[in-house]
């Protein structure tokens, strides 16, 4: 499998701060919401949080997704939807490439803000 990165025309936008480890992102800001393009490298974890409703496709690689209590893994192609207020955890086999839709303009803050 070949680990595309994102394009400039992604990297350009602005980084968002992420409390996770090898994991990287870049927000295209809506007036209601957020869309996340997120690089997260193998080996990557994100502890148990909840949030704002999500709802996400894996672009590349794998990762396994635990949303209340039940993981599944998804891959290329996969979507997943994660309700508001339910906590989910997820762990990364390989490089993944996924984008994020999040119901709230400020659920992550940018590196410059």
């Amino acid at each position: 499998m070949t680990s595309a990165r994102y394009p400039d025309c992604i990297k350009k936008l602005p980084s968002v701060k992420v409390p996770f480890r090898g994991v990287k992102g870049w927000v295209s800001q809506g007036k209601n919401s957020q869309v996340v393009f997120f690089e997260i490298e193998a080996g990557g974890v994100v502890s148990p949080h909840a949030h704002c409703e999500q709802f996400g496709f894996v672009l590349e690689g794998e990762m396994a997704l635990t949303v209340d209590g039940k993981t599944r893994v998804y891959k290329k192609g996969d979507s997943y939807h994660i309700p508001e207020g339910v906590v989910h955890q997820a762990e990364f086999k390989t490089f993944v490439r996924a984008v994020d839709f999040f119901a709230d303009p400020n659920r992550y803050q940018t590196e410059t803000s």
